[in-house]
Protein backbone atom coordinates (compact mmCIF):
# COMPACT_ATOMS: atom_id res chain seq x y z
CA UNK A 1 0.00 0.00 0.00
CA UNK A 2 3.23 2.19 0.77
CA UNK A 3 4.53 1.85 -2.18
CA UNK A 4 1.23 2.37 -3.99
CA UNK A 5 0.19 5.34 -2.75
CA UNK A 6 4.49 6.77 -3.06
CA UNK A 7 4.47 5.93 -6.78
CA UNK A 8 1.03 7.74 -7.33
CA UNK A 9 1.78 10.82 -5.32
CA UNK A 10 5.19 10.94 -6.94
CA UNK A 11 3.67 10.97 -10.34
CA UNK A 12 0.97 13.09 -9.95
CA UNK A 13 3.29 15.98 -8.52
CA UNK A 14 5.70 15.28 -11.66
CA UNK A 15 2.53 15.80 -14.08
CA UNK A 16 1.25 18.88 -12.54
CA UNK A 17 4.88 20.38 -11.93
CA UNK A 18 5.50 19.95 -15.92
CA UNK A 19 2.59 22.56 -16.11
CA UNK A 20 3.04 24.69 -13.16
CA UNK A 21 4.11 27.75 -15.27
CA UNK A 22 0.64 28.03 -16.14
CA UNK A 23 -2.45 29.40 -14.57
CA UNK A 24 -4.63 27.03 -12.88
CA UNK A 25 -8.01 25.79 -14.89
CA UNK A 26 -11.75 25.62 -14.24
CA UNK A 27 -12.72 22.26 -15.93
CA UNK A 28 -16.11 21.19 -16.20
CA UNK A 29 -15.99 17.36 -16.53
CA UNK A 30 -19.04 14.96 -17.64
CA UNK A 31 -18.91 11.09 -16.45
CA UNK A 32 -17.18 12.35 -13.55
CA UNK A 33 -18.65 9.48 -11.05
CA UNK A 34 -17.23 6.74 -13.53
CA UNK A 35 -13.83 5.02 -13.09
CA UNK A 36 -12.29 7.62 -15.10
CA UNK A 37 -14.14 10.47 -14.64
CA UNK A 38 -13.76 10.34 -10.30
CA UNK A 39 -9.93 9.84 -10.53
CA UNK A 40 -9.86 13.03 -12.97
CA UNK A 41 -11.58 15.02 -10.23
CA UNK A 42 -9.70 13.64 -7.69
CA UNK A 43 -6.33 14.31 -9.81
CA UNK A 44 -7.21 17.88 -11.31
CA UNK A 45 -8.60 18.85 -7.45
CA UNK A 46 -5.43 18.10 -5.85
CA UNK A 47 -3.31 19.95 -8.43
CA UNK A 48 -5.10 23.20 -7.51
CA UNK A 49 -7.49 23.02 -10.35
CA UNK A 50 -11.43 23.96 -9.55
CA UNK A 51 -13.71 21.25 -11.20
CA UNK A 52 -17.20 21.59 -11.85
CA UNK A 53 -19.10 18.10 -12.48
CA UNK A 54 -22.19 18.16 -15.03
CA UNK A 55 -24.54 16.17 -13.52
CA UNK A 56 -28.18 15.12 -14.44
CA UNK A 57 -30.61 15.66 -11.77
CA UNK A 58 -30.48 18.46 -9.06
CA UNK A 59 -27.02 19.67 -8.98
CA UNK A 60 -24.95 20.19 -6.12
CA UNK A 61 -22.45 23.43 -5.12
CA UNK A 62 -20.34 24.60 -8.18
CA UNK A 63 -22.04 21.82 -10.44
CA UNK A 64 -23.43 22.13 -13.83
CA UNK A 65 -26.81 20.53 -14.68
CA UNK A 66 -27.40 18.90 -17.91
CA UNK A 67 -30.40 16.81 -19.34
CA UNK A 68 -28.61 15.68 -22.46
CA UNK A 69 -31.82 13.71 -23.65
CA UNK A 70 -33.99 16.40 -23.50
CA UNK A 71 -31.32 18.64 -24.92
CA UNK A 72 -30.80 20.91 -22.08
CA UNK A 73 -27.84 22.31 -20.49
CA UNK A 74 -27.36 25.57 -17.89
CA UNK A 75 -25.66 27.77 -19.99
CA UNK A 76 -25.18 30.40 -17.00
CA UNK A 77 -23.43 27.67 -15.18
CA UNK A 78 -21.46 26.47 -17.87
CA UNK A 79 -19.92 30.28 -18.67
CA UNK A 80 -16.71 31.08 -17.53
CA UNK A 81 -15.10 27.34 -18.00
CA UNK A 82 -11.67 27.27 -19.16
CA UNK A 83 -11.88 23.53 -20.49
CA UNK A 84 -14.60 20.62 -20.96
CA UNK A 85 -13.52 16.92 -20.30
CA UNK A 86 -16.41 14.70 -21.73
CA UNK A 87 -16.20 11.11 -20.53
CA UNK A 88 -20.09 10.20 -20.37
CA UNK A 89 -21.81 7.49 -22.25
CA UNK A 90 -23.96 4.31 -21.51
CA UNK A 91 -21.60 1.24 -20.71
CA UNK A 92 -21.15 -0.86 -23.75
CA UNK A 93 -20.28 -3.92 -21.95
CA UNK A 94 -23.05 -5.04 -19.71
CA UNK A 95 -25.10 -7.94 -21.43
CA UNK A 96 -26.07 -8.54 -24.65
CA UNK A 97 -26.71 -6.21 -27.19
CA UNK A 98 -30.56 -5.52 -27.70
CA UNK A 99 -31.51 -2.96 -30.03
CA UNK A 100 -33.25 -0.92 -27.44
CA UNK A 101 -29.04 -1.00 -25.79
CA UNK A 102 -27.40 -0.45 -28.73
CA UNK A 103 -30.01 3.01 -29.33
CA UNK A 104 -29.19 3.40 -25.59
CA UNK A 105 -25.18 3.56 -26.39
CA UNK A 106 -25.29 5.43 -29.61
CA UNK A 107 -27.94 7.94 -27.65
CA UNK A 108 -25.77 8.46 -25.05
CA UNK A 109 -22.42 9.27 -26.79
CA UNK A 110 -23.88 10.98 -29.99
CA UNK A 111 -26.49 13.15 -28.71
CA UNK A 112 -24.86 13.98 -25.54
CA UNK A 113 -21.74 14.80 -27.04
CA UNK A 114 -23.80 17.03 -29.47
CA UNK A 115 -26.24 19.01 -26.99
CA UNK A 116 -22.68 19.95 -25.10
CA UNK A 117 -20.79 21.09 -28.22
CA UNK A 118 -24.38 22.84 -29.56
CA UNK A 119 -24.00 24.51 -25.73
CA UNK A 120 -20.23 25.00 -25.86
CA UNK A 121 -20.52 26.81 -29.36
CA UNK A 122 -23.45 29.36 -28.03
CA UNK A 123 -20.78 31.08 -25.03
CA UNK A 124 -20.17 34.47 -24.96
CA UNK A 125 -16.80 32.75 -23.62
CA UNK A 126 -16.54 29.31 -25.00
CA UNK A 127 -13.76 27.24 -23.35
CA UNK A 128 -10.70 27.18 -25.32
CA UNK A 129 -10.08 23.10 -25.46
CA UNK A 130 -12.26 20.02 -25.22
CA UNK A 131 -11.16 16.72 -24.20
CA UNK A 132 -13.76 14.20 -25.78
CA UNK A 133 -14.00 10.97 -24.96
CA UNK A 134 -13.65 8.27 -27.84
CA UNK A 135 -12.96 4.88 -28.23
CA UNK A 136 -10.29 2.34 -29.67
CA UNK A 137 -13.73 0.64 -31.21
CA UNK A 138 -13.29 3.12 -33.93
CA UNK A 139 -10.56 1.05 -36.11
CA UNK A 140 -13.17 -1.56 -35.95
CA UNK A 141 -11.27 -5.48 -35.72
CA UNK A 142 -8.73 -5.23 -38.17
CA UNK A 143 -6.38 -8.40 -37.53
CA UNK A 144 -2.70 -7.87 -38.02
CA UNK A 145 -2.73 -4.49 -39.03
CA UNK A 146 -0.87 -1.69 -36.65
CA UNK A 147 -3.15 1.21 -36.54
CA UNK A 148 -2.32 5.17 -35.89
CA UNK A 149 -4.30 7.69 -35.58
CA UNK A 150 -4.03 8.54 -39.39
CA UNK A 151 -6.03 4.58 -39.98
CA UNK A 152 -9.64 5.18 -41.42
CA UNK A 153 -12.30 3.60 -39.14
CA UNK A 154 -13.38 0.26 -39.52
CA UNK A 155 -16.58 -1.84 -39.47
CA UNK A 156 -19.18 -3.03 -37.19
CA UNK A 157 -21.71 -0.92 -34.59
CA UNK A 158 -18.85 0.64 -32.19
CA UNK A 159 -16.73 2.09 -35.50
CA UNK A 160 -19.86 3.48 -36.61
CA UNK A 161 -20.88 4.76 -33.57
CA UNK A 162 -17.40 6.00 -32.93
CA UNK A 163 -17.56 8.23 -35.97
CA UNK A 164 -20.82 9.54 -34.81
CA UNK A 165 -19.80 10.79 -32.02
CA UNK A 166 -16.44 12.15 -32.69
CA UNK A 167 -18.23 14.02 -35.43
CA UNK A 168 -20.82 15.13 -33.37
CA UNK A 169 -18.17 17.78 -31.65
CA UNK A 170 -18.34 19.32 -34.76
CA UNK A 171 -19.97 22.52 -33.27
CA UNK A 172 -17.72 23.20 -30.71
CA UNK A 173 -14.69 22.82 -33.57
CA UNK A 174 -16.61 25.23 -35.71
CA UNK A 175 -16.57 27.50 -32.78
CA UNK A 176 -12.71 27.91 -32.88
CA UNK A 177 -12.83 25.50 -29.39
CA UNK A 178 -9.65 23.02 -29.51
CA UNK A 179 -10.84 19.55 -29.51
CA UNK A 180 -9.10 15.99 -28.90
CA UNK A 181 -10.56 12.88 -29.44
CA UNK A 182 -9.41 10.44 -26.85
CA UNK A 183 -9.33 7.26 -28.62
CA UNK A 184 -9.51 4.95 -25.03
CA UNK A 185 -8.09 1.30 -24.98
CA UNK A 186 -9.00 -1.49 -22.63
CA UNK A 187 -8.60 1.20 -19.15
CA UNK A 188 -6.83 -1.62 -17.10
CA UNK A 189 -7.25 -0.85 -13.27
CA UNK A 190 -8.63 -2.56 -10.14
CA UNK A 191 -11.22 -0.28 -9.37
CA UNK A 192 -13.46 -1.55 -12.26
CA UNK A 193 -13.62 -1.90 -16.05
CA UNK A 194 -12.50 -4.89 -17.58
CA UNK A 195 -10.08 -5.97 -14.85
CA UNK A 196 -12.35 -6.12 -12.40
CA UNK A 197 -14.70 -7.91 -13.97
CA UNK A 198 -11.74 -10.62 -15.08
CA UNK A 199 -10.29 -10.89 -11.56
CA UNK A 200 -13.34 -13.42 -10.24
CA UNK A 201 -12.19 -16.00 -12.53
CA UNK A 202 -8.73 -15.41 -12.35
CA UNK A 203 -7.81 -15.49 -8.37
CA UNK A 204 -10.38 -18.87 -8.58
CA UNK A 205 -7.87 -20.29 -10.87
CA UNK A 206 -10.49 -20.34 -13.59
CA UNK A 207 -8.79 -17.79 -16.35
CA UNK A 208 -7.64 -18.05 -19.08
CA UNK A 209 -7.31 -17.27 -22.62
CA UNK A 210 -10.51 -16.08 -24.95
CA UNK A 211 -10.89 -17.69 -28.51
CA UNK A 212 -7.79 -19.01 -29.51
CA UNK A 213 -6.05 -15.78 -27.94
CA UNK A 214 -4.69 -14.53 -31.14
CA UNK A 215 -6.39 -11.31 -30.87
CA UNK A 216 -4.74 -8.20 -30.41
CA UNK A 217 -5.58 -6.03 -27.29
CA UNK A 218 -4.79 -2.08 -27.14
CA UNK A 219 -4.65 -1.31 -23.22
CA UNK A 220 -3.72 1.57 -21.14
CA UNK A 221 -3.70 2.24 -17.34
CA UNK A 222 -6.09 4.02 -15.78
CA UNK A 223 -3.32 6.86 -14.51
CA UNK A 224 -1.88 7.18 -18.16
CA UNK A 225 -5.48 7.85 -18.90
CA UNK A 226 -5.17 10.82 -16.68
CA UNK A 227 -2.04 11.61 -17.63
CA UNK A 228 -2.73 11.96 -21.46
CA UNK A 229 -5.98 13.87 -20.56
CA UNK A 230 -4.37 16.64 -18.64
CA UNK A 231 -0.96 15.99 -20.94
CA UNK A 232 -4.32 17.46 -23.45
CA UNK A 233 -5.47 20.12 -21.85
CA UNK A 234 -2.17 22.17 -21.60
CA UNK A 235 -0.59 20.78 -25.09
CA UNK A 236 -1.51 23.26 -27.47
CA UNK A 237 -0.54 21.20 -30.83
CA UNK A 238 -2.40 18.68 -29.59
CA UNK A 239 -5.93 18.43 -31.78
CA UNK A 240 -7.81 15.51 -33.31
CA UNK A 241 -7.57 11.86 -32.69
CA UNK A 242 -5.09 11.20 -29.95
CA UNK A 243 -4.37 6.95 -29.52
CA UNK A 244 -5.05 6.57 -25.60
CA UNK A 245 -3.08 3.18 -25.35
CA UNK A 246 -0.15 1.77 -24.32
CA UNK A 247 3.00 1.67 -26.11
CA UNK A 248 2.91 -2.21 -26.23
CA UNK A 249 -0.21 -4.16 -27.67
CA UNK A 250 -0.78 -7.69 -26.20
CA UNK A 251 -2.32 -10.42 -27.41
CA UNK A 252 -5.24 -11.82 -25.06
CA UNK A 253 -3.41 -14.54 -24.42
CA UNK A 254 -0.62 -12.75 -22.89
CA UNK A 255 -2.22 -11.28 -20.82
CA UNK A 256 -4.17 -13.99 -19.41
CA UNK A 257 -0.86 -15.54 -19.04
CA UNK A 258 0.51 -12.30 -17.21
CA UNK A 259 -2.11 -11.70 -15.56
CA UNK A 260 -1.89 -15.27 -13.74
CA UNK A 261 1.27 -15.03 -13.25
CA UNK A 262 1.05 -11.67 -11.30
CA UNK A 263 -2.24 -13.50 -8.80
CA UNK A 264 -0.11 -16.42 -8.74
CA UNK A 265 -2.88 -18.56 -10.03
CA UNK A 266 -2.88 -21.07 -13.05
CA UNK A 267 -4.69 -19.28 -16.46
CA UNK A 268 -5.09 -22.34 -18.37
CA UNK A 269 -9.06 -22.48 -18.45
CA UNK A 270 -10.20 -21.23 -22.34
CA UNK A 271 -13.17 -19.16 -23.09
CA UNK A 272 -14.06 -20.79 -26.88
CA UNK A 273 -15.29 -18.16 -29.13
CA UNK A 274 -18.54 -20.04 -29.84
CA UNK A 275 -19.14 -19.82 -26.00
CA UNK A 276 -18.66 -15.93 -26.20
CA UNK A 277 -21.20 -15.20 -29.21
CA UNK A 278 -23.56 -17.78 -27.57
CA UNK A 279 -23.62 -15.92 -24.26
CA UNK A 280 -23.07 -12.49 -25.32
CA UNK A 281 -23.99 -12.25 -29.24
CA UNK A 282 -22.47 -9.16 -31.16
CA UNK A 283 -21.52 -7.23 -27.88
CA UNK A 284 -18.57 -10.74 -27.38
CA UNK A 285 -18.10 -10.40 -31.14
CA UNK A 286 -17.42 -6.67 -31.19
CA UNK A 287 -15.53 -6.85 -27.52
CA UNK A 288 -14.07 -9.70 -26.16
CA UNK A 289 -13.03 -10.93 -29.93
CA UNK A 290 -12.19 -7.74 -31.75
CA UNK A 291 -7.81 -7.27 -32.99
CA UNK A 292 -6.94 -4.16 -33.02
CA UNK A 293 -2.80 -3.32 -32.59
CA UNK A 294 -3.26 0.17 -31.87
CA UNK A 295 0.03 2.45 -31.71
CA UNK A 296 0.18 6.04 -29.76
CA UNK A 297 1.83 7.55 -32.73
CA UNK A 298 0.45 11.22 -31.59
CA UNK A 299 1.36 10.74 -27.83
CA UNK A 300 4.21 9.85 -28.17
CA UNK A 301 5.03 12.43 -31.15
CA UNK A 302 4.19 15.01 -28.78
CA UNK A 303 6.27 14.09 -25.92
CA UNK A 304 3.96 12.51 -23.44
CA UNK A 305 5.78 9.83 -21.34
CA UNK A 306 3.78 6.36 -20.26
CA UNK A 307 4.14 6.05 -16.27
CA UNK A 308 3.08 1.95 -16.93
CA UNK A 309 4.45 1.05 -20.53
CA UNK A 310 4.16 -2.52 -20.14
CA UNK A 311 1.96 -5.18 -18.74
CA UNK A 312 3.48 -7.00 -16.57
CA UNK A 313 4.34 -3.48 -14.85
CA UNK A 314 0.75 -2.01 -14.75
CA UNK A 315 -0.96 -4.71 -13.55
CA UNK A 316 1.32 -5.87 -10.59
CA UNK A 317 0.83 -1.65 -9.84
CA UNK A 318 -2.80 -1.33 -9.66
CA UNK A 319 -3.29 -5.50 -8.32
CA UNK A 320 -0.91 -4.13 -5.58
CA UNK A 321 2.01 -6.32 -6.22
CA UNK A 322 4.60 -3.61 -6.63
CA UNK A 323 7.79 -3.39 -4.49
CA UNK A 324 8.46 -0.01 -6.02
CA UNK A 325 8.09 2.79 -3.58
CA UNK A 326 10.09 4.84 -0.53
CA UNK A 327 13.25 2.92 0.77
CA UNK A 328 13.47 3.58 4.84
CA UNK A 329 16.82 3.87 6.71
CA UNK A 330 15.92 2.42 10.20
CA UNK A 331 18.64 4.17 13.25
Amino acid sequence: MFAYRHAVTREDLRRHAAFAGQPPLTVAVSGASGLVGSALVSFLSTGGHRVRRLVRGRPEAGDIAWAPGKGEMDMVALEGVDAVVHLAGAPIGEGRWTEERKELIRRSRVEGTRVLCESLARLARPPKVLVSASAMGFYGSRGEEVLTESSPHGEGFLADVTREWEAATAPAERAGIRVVHLRLGVVLSARGGALAKMLPAFQAGAGGRIGDGRQWMSWVSLEDVIGLVHFALFTPGLRGPVNAVAPQAVRQEELARTLGQVLSRPAVMPLPASAVRAAFGEMGQETLLLSAHIRPEVAERQGFTFLHPTLEQTLRFTLGKTTEGPRFRHG
